[in-house]
């Protein structure tokens, strides 16, 4: 059995048998969301870039638990020198790791550093087809509509799709519709929307409208767990 919990944003946990991978530890994003970094137990920290965002707690995170934070190669060495486990890798680039695969996706978006003065650091963005247990999630990270998710439906099925939907730093709902007839996932799950006022849209219209398209979807509250 495979627990996904969404924690608000963009980030998730998936957990199996094998561990607990947690993906862009923004934990502050919602006023809702009073889970205490200090209070996870993960074996691994996948980041799909290094806004504020999506890197979140990421450093507590991995300090206290000696998770290996799983990132493109300029940001794993932004980290590493923070003091914490990293593992590097590249667009491109997969992974047999003890908790699962890890298939490094291309992403459209920046790639300043948190805490850097002046984005003096940069990195690639991603995003992340973590398969476990037969299943595969697709966190697609910040990115706008791009040719290359049609790979995923060609060549690397995807059970669930964890897709943005604010508009603005991101595709809107209507580019992530186009992207699920790309994708072609069994599941979608919306998320990158109503943090900030740029990116308001409505979740559960986007759902309604995957429906439409023949792919099941639901908009997730913060904390609430999904198992598949």
């Amino acid at each position: 059995m495979i627990t996904l919990t969404y924690f608000g944003h963009s980030a998730f946990s998936i957990s199996s048998p094998l561990g607990t991978v947690l993906i862009d530890p923004f934990l502050q994003s919602s006023a809702e969301n009073i889970v205490n970094p200090l209070d996870l137990d993960v074996q691994a920290i996948l980041l799909t870039h290094g806004h504020g965002d999506h890197v979140g707690q990421a450093l507590e995170i991995a300090h206290n638990t000696k998770a290996v934070v799983v990132t493109t190669f300029e940001l794993a060495n932004y980290l590493a020198k923070k003091g914490v486990k990293t593992h590097a890798m590249h667009i491109g680039g997969t992974f047999q790791f003890p908790f699962g695969k890890v298939r490094i996706f291309p992403a459209l978006h920046g790639g300043g550093i948190a805490g850097a003065d002046a984005a003096q650091f940069t990195c690639t963005p991603c995003g992340f087809v973590f398969t476990v247990e037969g299943k595969s999630f697709y966190h697609a990270g910040d990115t706008g509509l791009t040719k290359e998710m049609e790979q995923l439906g060609d060549y690397f099925p995807v059970d669930v799709a964890i897709l943005p939907i604010g508009g603005n730093f991101t595709m809107d709902a209507n580019d992530a519709l186009i992207a699920l007839t790309m994708i072609k996932p069994k599941f979608v799950i919306p998320m990158h929307f109503n943090t900030f006022p740029l990116i308001q849209t409505d979740p559960e219209r986007f759902v309604n409208r995957a429906r439409e398209k023949g792919i099941d979807g639901k908009v997730l509250s913060v904390g609430e767990r999904l198992q598949f």
